[in-house]
């Protein structure tokens, strides 16, 4: 197969600041180039300053050269926020000679806010310049439940025995917008269905779990709830002194777990006198890899 007729993937992830330094400009992309008030940014650097590094980057990088050697295809990575931008990915493909590509956010639930602006930075102003097969969502796809579920067992077991009493879960997704929902978004939809699977795979019981969104945004107006803070008093009113936390909306550590959960949660928890844990995040895992893999097969067997 030749390099002007083989199918390439792209993986697109939202990006992160390399250095704290970087926040400004980072900021800048996020809000597509509107001012951002200095407290926000402050607010932000202060966050990243105590977790050192947001490792996304990186991890999404590892990330796709695991999955090109599961595939043995070209695999390239394209940022929404940050270096490599996907505007740039989509050059160098074209300039590769690649006729077809299999897109593939690093968001598994679409959302307007993520997924579609992921698939507006492919398009560019004039259509993609190669033949576009783009993974609208893949929220349900069993190997990533698998995935999850691998992830969870083992971190609440763990958890479970430090506590010395079996953790209730709460799964969090990153809020959006109350408006986004109101205009059709499907968003949350599939991070509840998403939560859902991975409960029943687990084989918890409903009073074991509980979902919540995280990381409501700083811009003001209504975000998606309940809080995770919300559902941590929720939780306790009903007994429970620990709480299993597992993110669901987000494939790799980044600020909103290493920062938001981590840090925040963790300190809200131990304010109320409640203990906290949360599963590892998927990273490098072999089954997030075979996930991501499986889809791209399941394209090409389409087009075969």
């Amino acid at each position: 197969m030749t390099a002007s007729t083989q199918t390439a993937v792209l993986l697109l992830a939202h990006g992160t600041a390399d250095s704290v330094d970087d926040i400004p400009e980072f900021m800048r992309h996020v809000t597509g180039g509107r001012p951002v008030p200095s407290q926000v940014i402050e607010e932000v650097q202060h966050r990243y300053s105590l977790i050192g590094h947001s490792p996304m980057n990186e991890i999404t990088a590892r990330q796709g050269e695991l999955l090109a050697h599961e595939l043995d295809l070209p695999v390239y990575v394209g940022m929404r926020n940050w270096k490599p931008f996907i505007p740039d990915v989509v050059k160098k493909i074209a300039t590769d000679g690649i006729q077809r590509v299999v897109a593939i956010c690093l968001a598994p639930q679409n959302s307007r806010t993520s997924v579609g602006l992921y698939r507006k930075a492919v398009d560019g102003p004039q259509g993609p310049p190669f033949q576009l097969d783009f993974v609208e969502s893949w929220h349900d796809h069993p190997l990533l439940i698998e995935a999850f579920v691998e992830k969870l067992k083992s971190g609440r077991t763990e958890a479970s025995l430090e506590a010395g009493a079996k953790l209730p879960v709460i799964f969090t997704a990153h809020s959006v917008p109350e408006r986004t929902i109101a205009e059709g978004d499907s968003y949350e939809v599939q991070t509840r269905e998403t939560a859902e699977l991975i409960a029943r795979e687990s084989e918890l019981q409903p009073e074991e779990w509980k979902f919540a969104f995280q990381s409501q945004g700083m811009s003001g107006g209504t975000w998606l709830g309940p809080t995770v803070e919300e559902t941590i008093l929720d939780l306790k009113t009903q007994g429970h002194t620990g709480i299993f936390v597992q993110p669901i909306g987000f494939l790799c550590d980044h600020v909103e777990v290493l920062y938001d959960i981590d840090i925040g949660f963790q300190e809200f928890a131990k304010k109320h006198d409640l203990r906290l844990w949360r599963a590892d995040s998927l990273n490098e895992s072999p089954k997030l890899i075979a996930a991501l893999a499986e889809i791209v097969k399941s394209r090409q067997k389409q087009d075969a």
